[in-house]
């Protein structure tokens, strides 16, 4: 989801996109895949900031990614230099968002999964341009069955990472989009309010991918939060 802000953004910041195990082009989850968990993808990243001699970075995530994030915050604390939280939350999942990933996982075990245009629509606002969604839908109609499946179980499994988040001293930035319908702005705010030095912007007419629906929004507000923060 970075890729759409990267013309702007590497004029900043040196911008490390990696696609996580079982998606885009990152590894394969393997046969079988190994338990879900998002400490997994979190231990991922750490071993590729190891291979690039990096011992701190400022860490982004949007979506699932925030949740991946917050899994470095958590075991990795001393790795962290800001946090970028995007489109995400903090908090576990109640039971009916329990529920929903439960039913999900099943229906993709069943290869019943959601693609292209239908896997895009509930999550972005209206309305965005024809070439966004068409990247965006692309995108979706890469991931297998059994990656949507692991992915919707390791969420679940996630705990609660808000008292991390308000233990970290370091900077961080939460983005949400004025329409977010999966981790609404109550969800952002709830994140900054409980990070001690933390600030919380709202993207205005834009849904839960934010970089993507408003990159040139999204870059100039990051680097605004890099320019005060580094």
């Amino acid at each position: 989801m970075f890729e759409a802000a990267r013309p702007k953004l590497i004029d900043h910041v040196e911008l490390i996109t990696p696609d996580f195990r079982g998606f885009g082009n990152g590894p394969a989850l393997g046969d079988p895949p190994p338990e879900p968990d998002l400490r997994l993808l979190a231990e991922d990243v750490i071993v590729r900031l190891d291979e690039l001699g990096l011992d701190k970075a400022i860490i982004g995530g949007v979506s699932m990614g925030g949740y991946v994030a917050l899994a470095m915050l958590r075991d990795h604390p001393d790795r962290i230099a800001g946090l970028v939280l995007i489109d995400t939350r903090s908090g576990a999942d109640d039971a009916a968002a329990l529920d929903r990933r439960r039913l999900a996982a099943e229906r993709a075990d069943d290869g019943d999964i959601a693609t292209g245009s239908d896997a895009i629509t509930p999550l972005i606002a209206h309305p965005t341009p024809a070439a966004i969604r068409a990247e965006l839908a692309s995108i979706a109609g890469s991931a297998s069955a059994a990656s949507i499946a692991w992915g919707q179980r390791a969420m679940a499994a996630r705990p609660d990472t808000t008292q991390v988040l308000a233990g970290s001293t370091v900077p961080v930035l939460v983005v949400v989009g004025e329409h977010d319908a999966v981790t609404p702005p109550s969800a952002a705010a709830q994140m900054a309010d409980a990070a001690d030095n933390a600030e919380l912007v709202q993207l205005p007419a834009v849904g839960h991918l934010s970089p993507a629906e408003d990159p040139e929004g999204f870059a100039g507000m990051v680097i605004s939060w890099l320019t005060r923060h580094f």
